[in-house]
């Protein structure tokens, strides 16, 4: 009887070779090498182009090293990678660099003095003044336009997921859909002919309005997609109870979907914060402090960085205000965003046993 022989075992022949881990960064270092030779050598003094080059050479030569090791199936997978990587830095290289800019810039002039007080008798080409009743003007306007806009956005998208059907719903939608895509000066020019057919003079609420408009259909389309995501199991148990729809809505729909809905309203927020068109028209601006919103000009963020822009005839002071004023507004976003980040993550449903 004979005994069978049991052969070692060895390496899987159903693996084969592959790039080390530190390939992709070897390959972008020889990438951008390669570029910066290729520039100097044709006289090429824009560092874009360069970038330009070394992603063009970085997925050449990824694509033609992974196919001669790898194959040519994975070197379609490490290709589709490279591609996502140089997407992703094409779109922060030129976001990182404004916001170089304006940190650089913007700190010249960026002190308290600078927060606490307005141009009043400063004229656009000499030193001094602040931005303080451009700060006061946006808050009072924005504000204004989010009480009037984030209610009702926030009742039409209600409407519109558990109460709309047939023709009214879909007409709401289809002209929500398209106030979502109009120029903001659009905007600013209804209320503007509105202003005109009644003889105002320009005013803080006239912006707000404009920018109540342009909030509305970000609104609504935010909180339809949270409302959509709360499951219906959730209204069917609530219904099978005994209670009312409205009460269902106001009790169990509406807080599952509060974090998502905050986090809209907070981005809609965001984007109306630097529209300049529809305050250009309708608020006009104003040196001095002026913190009442229904009667008289008033400051605004956007407004004034235009203006400064705009009026400084080569002057260095004004454009250190404007910069310093960019820097502010860049930073009120940010916050704004940060808030709803932070709003979403504490009402975010819990996970748990």
């Amino acid at each position: 009887m004979s005994t069978a022989t049991i052969a070692p075992k060895g390496p899987s022949s159903l693996r084969g070779a592959r790039l080390p881990k530190w390939a992709p960064y070897g390959i972008a270092a020889g990438s951008v090498a390669v570029a910066i030779g290729i520039g100097l050598a044709g006289g090429l003094h824009s560092r874009i182009q360069w970038g330009l080059i070394a992603a063009l050479l970085y997925l050449v030569g990824t694509y033609g090293i992974a196919t001669a090791v790898e194959g040519k199936r994975q070197a379609k997978d490490r290709i589709a990678t490279s591609f996502v990587w140089v997407a992703f830095l094409l779109a922060v290289v030129p976001l990182a660099s404004l916001i170089w800019s304006t940190v650089v810039r913007g700190v010249k002039v960026l002190d308290i003095y600078f927060l606490t007080h307005s141009m009043g008798v400063v004229a656009d080409t000499e030193p001094g003044g602040g931005i303080y009743h451009a700060i006061l003007g946006t808050l009072e306007q924005v504000g204004l336009a989010t009480v009037i806009a984030a209610p009702i956005g926030v009742l039409t998208a209600i409407y519109l997921v558990e109460y709309g059907k047939g023709s009214l719903s879909k007409a709401i939608t289809f002209f929500v859909d398209v106030m979502t895509g109009i120029p903001s000066i659009v905007a600013g020019l209804f209320i503007l002919s509105l202003m005109l057919m009644f003889d105002m003079q320009p005013f803080g609420f006239a912006g707000s309005l404009a920018l109540a408009i342009l909030m509305m259909p970000v609104v609504v389309r935010s909180t339809e997609e949270m409302l959509k995501l709360v499951p219906n199991e959730l209204r069917e148990a609530s219904l099978a109870l005994g209670i009312p729809k409205w009460r269902t809505i106001l009790k169990v729909v509406l807080p599952t979907s509060i974090g998502g809905i905050t986090t809209g309203i907070m981005l809609s927020i965001a984007r109306i914060t630097g529209e300049t068109a529809p305050v250009l028209l309708l608020v006009w601006g104003n040196a001095f402090i002026n913190a009442n919103p229904f009667e008289g000009a008033q400051a605004s963020l956007p407004l004034y960085i235009y203006q400064q822009y705009a009026n400084s005839a080569g002057s260095g002071a004004a454009y250190d205000r404007a910069w310093a004023a960019s820097l502010t507004l860049i930073a009120f976003v940010m916050l704004l965003n940060l808030v709803a980040r932070g709003i979403a993550r504490w009402k975010a449903p819990k996970t748990g046993r």
